[in-house]
């Protein structure tokens, strides 16, 4: 007879590791996807989702049970990424980060990994259900959404908190002040300012609502619509597609073009559309969004070999935000050399963030 979860808790807390593990396995991907909210980063997630299993294991034996496992296991997660906070710099998207690119003047010098929003898996993590508690203001989907997750790394730590809690997996203001050890005046009052801070930042409609409305057959087509130009090197159709505010990014590249599809037209021919380069891709999911993994030839491995990660941000059937994820290295930030990027060597933690945690292939030969 299988073990409840109240012999699971007892067996843990007399020191039953197997016990214990079985018991958060449960929870894993919904606090890993907690941590990336904090942290804005897959990275810095695992780090932080590691060392929440590992004080959980240290004080499982003082678990009272007056909340639930679920309850506890956040309260630390929280906690831990909000220490790791205070050790390192907000993370953001380029077009965060500073003004708009001139095409002229090439993809720009780069950015160090430790500022920038990384990609989500969000498949794997946890967020198959697609919703969270019924008393949560966002869909679980929608709050690892990119411009959602940019969002939050402008709040101070303590509201960042409050609103994922509150917002995204619903607990009570109660729970809330217990878990950071405050006040529920405090944390209502942190949630105003989050709420009215985010709300500045995010678009007035999701991606998740804009997919909804499109339906399955309508997002595929603009998707398989984008490939067919980018396949055919039509930089028209290309920019066609694209809203008149549109933008172009490539983290960790300072770089941004945009707004607008007369200067990421010039871009485009400047550089991947210039017919020197071609190109191959898949289409994928990441942070609840459409996206496309981008493989160039190379000739020496007579193979298309993964260059970037493409998650595209829809505004009704055209594309806003092409943010795209590459994974080579950019240490030689000479325009010359960055405009032959398809001819640089990985930098291999890129690409574990943008192909290797998504699962998808190292090469592909047709």
């Amino acid at each position: 007879m299988p073990a409840t979860s109240p012999q699971l808790l007892d067996a843990a807390r007399g020191g039953d590791e197997a016990a214990f593990q079985q018991l958060v396995e449960a929870h894993r991907g919904e606090l890993h996807a907690h941590c990336y909210r904090m942290l804005g980063s897959v990275h810095d997630a695992e780090d932080a989702l590691q060392e929440t299993l590992l004080r959980a294991w240290r004080s499982i034996g003082k678990f009272e049970g007056r909340s639930s496992v679920r309850s506890w296991l956040y309260t630390i997660a929280t906690n831990t990424s909000l220490n790791a906070i205070e050790k390192r710099p907000k993370r953001v998207l380029p077009i965060d980060y500073g003004p708009p690119t001139d095409p002229h003047d090439g993809p720009g010098v780069p950015l160090t990994e430790a500022v920038l929003v990384e990609p989500y898996p969000d498949e794997p993590m946890g967020l198959a259900d697609g919703f969270a508690s019924p008393d949560a203001r966002y869909e679980l989907r929608e709050s690892v959404e990119l411009a959602f997750v940019a969002a939050l790394q402008y709040l101070p730590p303590n509201q960042r908190a409050v609103l994922i809690l509150r917002e995204v997996l619903g607990f009570s203001a109660k729970e809330v002040a217990e878990a950071l050890d405050t006040s529920v005046p405090s944390v209502n009052s942190a949630l105003q300012r989050a709420r009215a801070a985010v709300d500045e930042r995010v678009p007035e409609q999701s991606q998740q609502a804009t997919m909804r409305a499109l339906g399955d057959e309508g997002v595929t087509q603009v998707v398989e619509a984008y490939v067919d130009a980018w396949q055919r090197s039509d930089i028209e159709a290309v920019v066609s597609m694209l809203s008149e505010d549109a933008t172009f990014s490539m983290p960790p590249l300072a770089s941004w073009f945009g707004p607008g599809r007369e200067r990421i037209a010039d871009f485009l021919g400047r550089y991947p559309l210039n017919g020197i380069w071609k190109w191959r891709n898949i289409r994928t999911r990441a942070n609840g969004q459409e996206a496309l993994a981008f493989y160039s030839w190379d000739p020496d491995e007579e193979a298309f070999i993964p260059f970037a990660l493409n998650v595209l941000t829809l505004e009704g059937d055209k594309i806003h935000d092409v943010t795209a994820f590459i994974t080579r290295s950019t240490e030689d930030p000479a325009p010359e050399v960055l405009a032959r990027m398809p001819e640089q060597p990985f930098h291999e933690p890129r690409l574990a963030a943008a192909f290797g945690n998504f699962g998808l292939p190292d090469r592909l030969t047709d």
